[in-house]
């Protein structure tokens, strides 16, 4: 079959202000195994410019796909432009299959297949294994309904599959990189990067959290042979940034030594940058030296919040004693601290923005990552916010980076306000910007200071967003602009060995 893989161009902040792009990991990590699989697989990227509609029809008629594949890591705010594009070529290439895979339609699969007939299957959870064998059934003419983690149309409606079991050897599926050219991608700051996952899932019960559920289990890569693949795309292609898009990626502290001592051994200069748990850098104090000499250059810490109260209502299973320590230790072993503070679990007044904000200054990060609350429904934290009232219904802006929420307390302005005094507070006090500035480090100087450009671009978009966003002042709850929640379907595949089959679900 001829594979047609987009990346569809996502309006959310972070990927329309940096001059720097990422490639498409979970779309590479399918079209390797299909490459294997004999199939004809081609990526459209129309993150680049980005790509006009006509200019993406374009592409797609020349190449003739017989099957279209859609996924985007932006999951509930790229579905819109999703679903936009997956109409246009359905148009334009009428005989073309289209199939989407990722977390929204992964717990969305009623809904789009009810209202989107154009979309052909849906890939729920892990896709490396499941596309494979969805695409030879189509190529076939084969049984649908055989195939394990999949959502599609019978004659009595939408229905999906048993859950399919997770991948538990990571290593089985390559990523296919001979998809890009390298040479087009870059982080950091026009360095030659790309995305990567040593493992998948976390183990933590966060009750916010949208990724938990989609993983299923935490498990890892093989370390060494994870660090020589790394090490090869830096000889190979020039890659210089490695981006982590694990959820923790440090859960077993003896793999990821393996794998830090791995990545020592193979001698490449390398930058590394992900997110991790405060607990596990308090965990790791005697190997943090191991985390720089590997490359480490920042961490994104998932505080969320530093509010006691609101930490045990989300289920953080942190505290603020843990999190200081944490950045404390970040900077004596010089790795740049982000801090993530979200806005909006609970209705907060100006008093309980004002104690995050002194206690925010107290943790000293080098950056800060302001963010707003966003349910979703697979997660049950949804159930307590399921009454709450949108204000925003767009869910192209369902993307954190935007107020969704209504507050009792305080009117969007007044959240807006503190969100971005927060934010200049952190960034220009002067301990921050003298690093900034004066850094002994080049390369964290380097890294700071592209950081603050970032930033100094996103400041005039968001608030001009705020000015032109329309926002309702009797919205519907979250409950009835969602629907009910999916909290009972949160594990979206099987953590048990494959079985005989026992039947099939189908949509109510």
């Amino acid at each position: 079959m001829r594979i047609l893989l987009i990346n569809v161009p996502h309006p959310a902040i972070g990927s329309r202000i940096p001059d720097d792009h990422l490639p498409p990991l979970g779309l590479l990590s399918i079209g390797g195994p299909l490459i294997d699989d004999g199939q004809e697989v081609r990526l459209l990227d129309a993150e680049f410019g980005p790509m006009p509609l006509a200019a993406i029809l374009a592409e797609a008629s020349r190449f003739s796909p017989d099957a279209v594949l859609f996924g985007h890591s932006g999951s509930t705010s790229g579905h819109p432009v999703i679903a936009e594009v997956a109409q246009a070529i359905v148009r334009a290439v009428p005989r073309a299959l289209i199939v989407y895979g990722g977390v929204f339609p992964t717990y969305h699969w009623r809904e789009i297949l009810c209202e989107e007939p154009y979309v052909t299957a849906i890939v729920r959870g892990e896709g490396e294994e499941t596309a494979r064998r969805l695409m030879r059934a189509l190529e076939s003419g084969g049984d649908l309904g055989s195939i394990d983690g999949i959502a599609f149309r019978d004659d009595d409606g939408p229905r999906a599959t048993r859950p399919a079991p997770v991948i538990r050897d990571l290593d089985a599926y390559r990523v296919g990189w001979e998809l890009i050219d390298h040479a087009r991608y870059s982080y950091w700051g026009g360095l030659r990067a790309v995305v990567v996952q040593f493992s998948r899932g976390c183990p933590h019960l966060c009750n916010y959290c949208g990724q938990r559920g989609f993983w299923t289990r935490w498990r890892h890569r093989d370390p060494v042979r994870f660090a020589r693949e790394l090490a090869r795309l830096h000889r190979e292609h020039g890659v210089k940034v490695i981006n982590f898009a694990d959820e923790n990626p440090t859960v077993s502290k003896k793999a990821w030594r393996s794998f830090l001592e791995a990545l020592i051994a193979e001698n490449v200069d390398l930058i590394l940058v992900g997110s991790t748990r405060a607990d596990d850098i308090v965990r790791d104090a005697d190997i943090l030296h191991l985390y720089k000499r590997a490359g480490w250059q920042r961490f994104l810490l998932g505080m969320e919040n530093t509010d006691e109260k609101t930490l045990q209502l989300i289920r953080k299973g942190a505290t603020t004693t843990i999190d200081r320590e944490a950045f404390r230790l970040m900077r004596r072993h010089g790795i740049l601290s982000m801090a993530t503070w979200v806005v909006g679990f609970e209705e907060e007044t100006d008093r309980d923005h004002w104690r995050g904000l002194r206690q925010l200054l107290s943790y000293d990060p080098d950056q800060i990552q302001m963010l707003y609350v966003t349910p979703h429904r697979r997660t049950p934290y949804f159930r307590l916010a399921a009454e709450r009232r949108v204000i925003q219904t767009d869910r192209r802006l369902w993307d954190y980076k935007h107020q969704v929420l209504a507050t009792r307390h305080m009117p969007p302005w007044r959240v807006l306000l503190w969100f971005k005094f927060t934010e200049m507070v952190l960034q220009c006090r002067p301990k921050a910007l003298l690093r900034v500035l004066l850094h002994r480090d080049a390369g964290l100087r380097h890294a700071m200071r592209w950081y603050t450009q970032m930033g100094r671009r996103v400041w005039p978009h968001e608030i001009l967003g705020f000015l032109r966003a329309r926002r309702l002042k009797h919205g519907p709850t979250v409950r009835e602009f969602w629907g009910a929640p999916q909290d009972m379907e949160e594990e979206s595949m099987s953590s048990q060995r494959p079985e005989r089959r026992v039947g099939t679900s189908r949509a109510a």
